[in-house]
C-alpha cells in the first residue's frame, strides 16, 4: 500500500534529508505544515510550499489544511481532510498537543521522530511530563518510536522500544572540499545568545576559554549581541563562506544524545573540526580522531597549532574526520529507510483489513450538571445538551447524549426535563469520592500508565459504570467540590467567575473550582467578559479556551401582540445569592413607592425567592427591618417563589417590564425571554449585559446597581415609558436567527476536539 505522508515537523535540516530519502523509497505525496509556533524551540524551523505542487488534493481542501496551526490544534474539518488523503503522519513530541490531536483524530500510522534530547533526558520522561502515555496506548498498534540515532532506544521504556522504527538521520549534501582556511579565526556556532539562558552560558564559556584567539560566531540571533564578533544575520551564502575561509570550527557540545548539523557541514567542506570528547561525535566514529579534545586546555592546544599553520596536523585532521560522515551518509542509510518504509506499507495493509471488519458504535457524551441547579443554569445545561445532539447530526456524526443530574436532589420533577425530548437520555448520579490510591488504580485500569496523584478525587457514580460508557464528560460549570478523576476527556462549560467580584464562596473552594477549569481538556464560555476572567483570574490555557455564542430559548410561540393588555406590575427575577443585590433593590423599591409614588407592583420570582423576606441568610438580614419600617413596601412586593416555566411565562408576558438588578454575572437569559414576549427590561450596567444588549439589539435600559436612588429613578422612567419601549424591541426573526440549531454545529465542533 502506497504511503501518503503528513510530515508535521517543519525542522529545516531534517526536512532537507528526510523528504528526499522518503522519495527515494517511493513516497511521492507529502503535506507540510505552513504555520510554525512562535517559540525559541522552533527557531531552526521553516515553512516550505514545494510539496504542495505534487499533492492530489483539491485547492479548497488544501487551503483548509494550510490555514491550520497543527501544533496548537487543527479543526475537525482539517483532520477529516487529512484522513481522506493521508495514511501516515510523521511528528515530534514537543509539548504533546499535536500528538494528542493525532491520537484523537488521525486514523493512519503515527511515526514519532526522536532526534535526541539534551542533558541525557529521555522521551519517556517527556511523555510522562505531558501525560501522553495514555494517548500513545490508544494508538499503540499503529504507533512507532522512530529514533534518528540507534542508541537512543536503549534509554527508553519498553513500551517505546517495542514500537521501534529505525530511520537514522543523515545528510544529503555531498562533500565539496572547498575549505581554504585563509582567515586565522575560529568559527563557532551559537544561536539565540540573548534569548536562551543555555546558549548565553555556552557563549560566555567560549569567550572565556578562547579570549586570546580571533573568532567569529554564527547562528541565528533574534536580538543583536553586544559583541562585534557575533554575526547579526548570516545567509546561507555567508555561512558557506565562513566555513570555507576560517581556519577551524570548534564544536563545544558534550551532549551524548543530541548533535547539531554544523559539524557535518565543516567536515563536508574539508574544514578542520575540533570537538569536545564525550558527545555524540564519539559514537559516530570520533573517539580516536586527532581533532578530539579531552579538555578545553587540550582544545586550545590543538587550535593553536592549526592557527600557526601546522600543515601536517591540518591534513591529518581533515583526512581522519571523514569517518564521521559514514554514519550520516544518505547512500549508506538508504537500505535502512527502505526497510522502514516497507514495514509501514505492510502494517498499513493489515490496519486496512482490521478496520474493514471493526464494528462501530456512536460516540456518547455525558452532559453533567454537578450541583442541583434550577433557573438559568439548569436551562442553559438543557440547551447545551440539545446543542450537542443537534450539532453532531448537522455534522453527520450523530452522537448519543446523556443528561446527568444529582440523584439526591428533590428539586426536579418530570416537567423540568421535558424540553430535552425523547432522544436525550436522563441519568441521575451521585458524586463518589476515591482515595489517592483508589484513584491511581482506577486510572491504571483505564489505560493511564504512570498516572499519580497525592489527593483524593471524585467520579460521577450512576450506579452502573461511573459514566465509563460515555466517551466524554461535559461538566456544566466548574462547581466540582474535589478534583474530578479524568477517566474520560473533560470539557467544562463555565458561565462566570462571580467569586472574583463577590464574596460568594470560601477561598479553599475557589481554588478547587479554578483547578477544575485548568485541568479540563477544553473550557467553553459565552461572553468576552467571562473569557477574560478565565484567562486572567483562573489562568486557563488560552489554547484550551473557546468562546461560543450564548444559547437562548425560543419563546416565539408565546409572542404577544402590541395591543394585548398589560397588567400593572413588573417582574423581578432573582434567587437568594449575594450578587443579586437584594438590599439595594429593597431600598430602591422603598424610594420608588414612598417618595416617587410608583404605582406598579413588584412580583418576585426565582429559585428560593419566596424565602428572601425571611432574612435567614446573613446577607439578607437587613431586609427584615426594611419591610417592617415600610408597610407600603411590604404591600407592593409580592413574593411568588419558583414558578413552573408555563406560569412564569404567563406572568412575564403580562408584565410592564422586567427588572434585573444583579451586580455582576455572565448576563441573564431572562431579558431575552422577556424581549421575545414583547416585554422591555431594566438592567444593572455591567459588561456581560452590555455584550448581550449589543448582540441581540435588546434596547435595554441601564441603572446603577450601587445606587438605590438611581435605581428608583429608573423604575419611574420604566413606569412612564414601558409602552413606547415595547415598540423598540427586536423582531422575532432576530431570536430565530440565534436558535439553538443555528449555533449547535459550533458547539459540537468544540466538544468534538476532545473526543
Amino acid at each position: 500500500m502506497t504511503l501518503r505522508v503528513m510530515w508535521m515537523l517543519n525542522h529545516t535540516l531534517a526536512r532537507e534529508f528526510e523528504i528526499p530519502m522518503l522519495k527515494r523509497c517511493g513516497v511521492s505525496q507529502f503535506y507540510l505544515p505552513k504555520i510554525v509556533p512562535n517559540e525559541l524551540s522552533f527557531q531552526s524551523n521553516s515553512v516550505s510550499y514545494e510539496e504542495d505542487i505534487g499533492l492530489e488534493i483539491p485547492p479548497a481542501e488544501l487551503e483548509v489544511l494550510n490555514s491550520c496551526d497543527w501544533y496548537s490544534g487543527a479543526t475537525p474539518e482539517a483532520w477529516a481532510i487529512a484522513n481522506q488523503y493521508f495514511n501516515v503522519v510523521f511528528c515530534i513530541f514537543h509539548d504533546g498537543v499535536l500528538l494528542k490531536e493525532i491520537a484523537k483524530y488521525f486514523k493512519g500510522l503515527v511515526v514519532c521522530r526522536a532526534y535526541g534530547l539534551k542533558n541525557s533526558h529521555t522521551y519517556s520522561e517527556i511523555i510522562f511530563k505531558y501525560k501522553l502515555e495514555h494517548h500513545i496506548r490508544k494508538i499503540y498498534s499503529r504507533f512507532y518510536f522512530s529514533e534518528s540515532f540507534p542508541h537512543l532506544i536503549d534509554m527508553e521504556e519498553r513500551y517505546l522500544s517495542n514500537r521501534r522504527l529505525n530511520m537514522p538521520l543523515g545528510v544529503m549534501t555531498q562533500a565539496s572540499d572547498k575549505w581554504q582556511g585563509s582567515e586565522e579565526r575560529i568559527y563557532f556556532i551559537c544561536p539565540q545568545i540573548e534569548t536562551s539562558d543555555y546558549y548565553k552560558k555556552v557563549f560566555e564559556n567560549f569567550k572565556e576559554s578562547f579570549s586570546d584567539f580571533d573568532f567569529v560566531v554564527g547562528g541565528e540571533q533574534l536580538i543583536p549581541v553586544n559583541d562585534s564578533r557575533v554575526l547579526i544575520e548570516v545567509t546561507e551564502k555567508d555561512r558557506h563562506s565562513h566555513i570555507n575561509q576560517n581556519r577551524v570550527m570548534f564544536y563545544h557540545s558534550q551532549e551524548p544524545n543530541h548533535i547539531h548539523h554544523h559539524p557535518f557541514e565543516a567536515v563536508l567542506a574539508g574544514m578542520p573540526l575540533v570537538f569536545m570528547a564525550g558527545g555524540m561525535l564519539d559514537r559516530l566514529g570520533g573517539r580516536d580522531l586527532p581533532g578530539r579534545a579531552t579538555s578545553l586546555k587540550d582544545a586550545r592546544r590543538i587550535i593553536r597549532r592549526l592557527m600557526k599553520g601546522d600543515k601536517g596536523l591540518v591534513e591529518t585532521i581533515r583526512n581522519s574526520q571523514q569517518v564521521l560522515l559514514k554514519s550520516v551518509d544518505a547512500e549508506l542509510l538508504s537500505s535502512t529507510w527502505k526497510a522502514g518504509v516497507q514495514q509501514l506499507e505492510g502494517d498499513l495493509q493489515i490496519l486496512s483489513q482490521i478496520e474493514s471488519k471493526r464494528p462501530s458504535r456512536p460516540k456518547r457524551i455525558a452532559v453533567i450538571l454537578p450541583e442541583a441547579y434550577r433557573g438559568g443554569t439548569l436551562r442553559g445545561a438543557l440547551m447545551l445538551a440539545q446543542a450537542i445532539h443537534i450539532g453532531s447530526r448537522q455534522c453527520g456524526e450523530a452522537v448519543e447524549v446523556v443528561f446527568a443530574y444529582r440523584e439526591e436532589s428533590n428539586l426536579y420533577g418530570e416537567d423540568d426535563f421535558v424540553d430535552l425530548g425523547k432522544d436525550i437520555a436522563l441519568r441521575p448520579f451521585r458524586w463518589h469520592q476515591l482515595s489517592s490510591k483508589e484513584a491511581c488504580r482506577a486510572m491504571h485500569f483505564a489505560g493511564h500508565e504512570g498516572w499519580f496523584s497525592a489527593s483524593s478525587h471524585v467520579v460521577p457514580d450512576d450506579g452502573m459504570r461511573q459514566f465509563m460508557d460515555c466517551d466524554l464528560w461535559l461538566v456544566v460549570s466548574d462547581r466540582v467540590g474535589a478534583p474530578l478523576l479524568p477517566l474520560r476527556p473533560v470539557v467544562a462549560m463555565i458561565y462566570d467567575y462571580l467569586q472574583r467580584y463577590e464574596d460568594v464562596i470560601a477561598r479553599s473552594a475557589d481554588l478547587q473550582f479554578i483547578q477544575t477549569a485548568r485541568s479540563a481538556d477544553r473550557v467553553l464560555v459565552t461572553t468576552q467578559f467571562t473569557k477574560n476572567d478565565a484567562l486572567q483570574y483562573a489562568g486557563v490555557d488560552p489554547r484550551r479556551l473557546a468562546q461560543l455564542p450564548m444559547l437562548i430559548p425560543q419563546f416565539s410561540k408565546w409572542q404577544v401582540s402590541m395591543n394585548e393588555v398589560v397588567e400593572p406590575y413588573f417582574i423581578w427575577t432573582t434567587n437568594a445569592a449575594p450578587h443579586k443585590n437584594h438590599i439595594e433593590v429593597m431600598r430602591a423599591l422603598r424610594i420608588y413607592y414612598e417618595e416617587y409614588g410608583g404605582v406598579l407592583l413588584c412580583k418576585v420570582t426565582g429559585v428560593g425567592s419566596d424565602a428572601i423576606p425571611e432574612g435567614k441568610l446573613p446577607h439578607l438580614k437587613p431586609i427584615i427591618p426594611l419591610l417592617r419600617q415600610s408597610p407600603l413596601l411590604s404591600s407592593r412586593v409580592r413574593w411568588l417563589g419558583d414558578l413552573p416555566d408555563h406560569e412564569y411565562r404567563a406572568q412575564l408576558k403580562s408584565a410592564a417590564f422586567l427588572m434585573h438588578p444583579a451586580r455582576i454575572d455572565n448576563g441573564t437569559i431572562s431579558v431575552i425571554e422577556a424581549a421575545q414576549l414583547g416585554v422591555p427590561s431594566l438592567s444593572t450596567d455591567y459588561p456581560a449585559m452590555r455584550e448581550m444588549n449589543q448582540w441581540y439589539s435588546l434596547n435595554l435600559q441601564f441603572m446603577d446597581g450601587s445606587s438605590a436612588r438611581n435605581m428608583a429613578g429608573m423604575l419611574m422612567q420604566m413606569e412612564k415609558n414601558f409602552e413606547s419601549l415595547r415598540s423598540s424591541l427586536p423582531k422575532a426573526e432576530v431570536f430565530e436567527s440565534n436558535d439553538i440549531s443555528v449555533h449547535a454545529q459550533r458547539y459540537w465542533q468544540e466538544v468534538r476536539k476532545c473526543l
